[in-house]
């Protein structure tokens, strides 16, 4: 990989805002909108009308790729996000949590914990994160920042965009202090080790 001057770029690299170099790209881009006039685009599944936070002390993945999608809930409205794909994750002192209004009672928040114990971290294979916000510390191992969505080829089979959309990868990915906003969460295996989910009455959120 080259830089703007052709000079050869190799190794890490370190980003310590995160979500102000790569989310926001994803979400705003005309390319996105041209995509999904045309249909190229389209969700696994039709997302709720809430998005939840999900937040871990640290996130370890190999295999990593990251371009933009749109997902799409009942009432057929279109949602840009910012797809993250994973092979093999461990999360370490994971949190999601989500807050739901009801009638007479106010808000109600969902909370789930695990991976407390550092000897039994969350591991998922095959993730996929929908998010519309991602900050954290990252440090890449062999990172390709600018690759056609369409060709990468580091995450998991599936996890690629549309031809001519901006994407990344990198062999490795450790993120410190992860905290996301996000749609949806696809993965092949999740195991929650320490599992604990608890409801609470009011706002109690992840971040």
């Amino acid at each position: 990989m080259k830089d703007a001057q052709g000079r050869q770029v190799t190794g890490r690299v370190r980003w310590r805002k995160f979500a102000v170099l790569a989310v926001p790209g994803f979400a705003v881009t005309g390319a996105l909108a041209v995509a999904l006039a045309q249909g190229a685009l389209a969700a696994s599944f039709a997302v709720s009308g809430q998005q939840f936070k999900v937040s871990a002390k640290e996130l370890v993945g190999e295999g990593f790729v990251q371009y933009g999608g749109v997902d799409e809930n009942m009432r057929e409205e279109k949602l840009p996000v910012a797809v993250t794909a994973i092979k093999k994750a461990t999360l370490h002192n994971l949190c999601q949590s989500v807050v739901t209004s009801l009638p007479g009672l106010g808000d109600i928040s969902l909370n789930i914990h695990a991976g407390d114990n550092p000897k039994n971290p969350v591991k998922a294979e095959d993730l996929f994160v929908d998010a519309t916000q991602l900050s954290g510390n990252a440090d890449f191992t062999n990172i390709e920042i600018g690759r056609d969505a369409s060709t990468v080829d580091k995450g998991p089979e599936t996890a690629q965009g549309m031809q001519d959309a901006f994407a990344q990868q990198a062999d490795k990915v450790t993120i410190t202090d992860l905290k996301q906003t996000a749609w949806a969460t696809n993965a092949a295996k999740f195991k929650l080790s320490g599992l604990s989910l608890t409801l609470h009455k009011g706002k109690s959120e992840c971040f």
